[in-house]
């Protein structure tokens, strides 16, 4: 059996789950949009330089966790992943699921952005596991603190050696690993599998990826 891991925004979608979700809740006049937008447009350059401070990303983020019940949260994510995920779900991404699917593989979304807002998307491509930035809950409700380790650069593999671990797994148990993703700051997994895969990529990955023969591919 193999592994397959794949990385969500910009990857499996077609565009970045973290950022529709705050366009979804600017449309649903929950948060101001010029100021919700200049702080997300300054952290996704931060993102794209490779500088991206997690922690404060993360306190923006999850803000909005904090200051809404579970129930009014589950009842907006369902419009928005009506609204704004599933057109951003490419056929050819389903078809590279199938495909590991078909093998028998044990496949994993992995990904920064928090398990609220990614739990239902890997569940929409029929993947029964995610590693995501878990959001701090006590009694049920969020605190808009992060729990644990940040699924992000060096974290993503800290968290899926743990999670494998948990199971009672090891890297070196499957046939073959891979990892698909678009962004540099995926680097440290990538290299930690046999088969990492350049998708969509940033300008760094491409080239970081001809250099060492990693294949290309586009899933849009």
């Amino acid at each position: 059996m193999d592994l397959a891991l794949f990385d969500l925004d910009n990857t499996l979608l077609a565009g970045d789950s973290d950022y529709q979700w705050g366009q979804f809740l600017i449309e649903e006049g929950i948060l101001d949009g010029n100021t919700h937008l200049a702080r997300t447009e300054q952290y996704y350059q931060d993102y794209k330089d490779g500088n991206l401070d997690i922690m404060a990303f993360l306190e923006f983020q999850l803000k909005p966790l904090a200051d809404n019940s579970r129930e009014q949260l589950d009842a907006w994510h369902k419009r928005y992943m009506e609204r704004k995920i599933r057109p951003m779900m490419t056929e050819k991404s389903r078809a590279l699921v199938e495909k590991h699917r078909a093998h028998g593989d044990l496949m994993v979304v992995i990904t920064a952005t928090n398990s609220f807002v990614t739990a239902p998307i890997a569940q929409a491509f029929g993947v029964d596991h995610l590693i995501g930035t878990d959001p701090e809950q006590i009694n049920g409700a969020y605190t808009g603190r992060v729990a644990g380790v940040p699924s992000f650069k060096e974290g993503k593999v800290t968290r899926l050696l743990a999670w494998l671990e948990a199971r009672g797994q090891r890297m070196q148990d499957f046939d073959a690993t891979w990892f698909y993703s678009d962004s540099h700051n995926d680097l440290p997994l990538m290299k930690l599998v046999d088969h990492p895969v350049a998708v969509n990529a940033d300008p760094v990955l491409t080239e970081y990826a001809k250099a060492n023969g990693w294949p290309l591919m586009s899933l849009r």
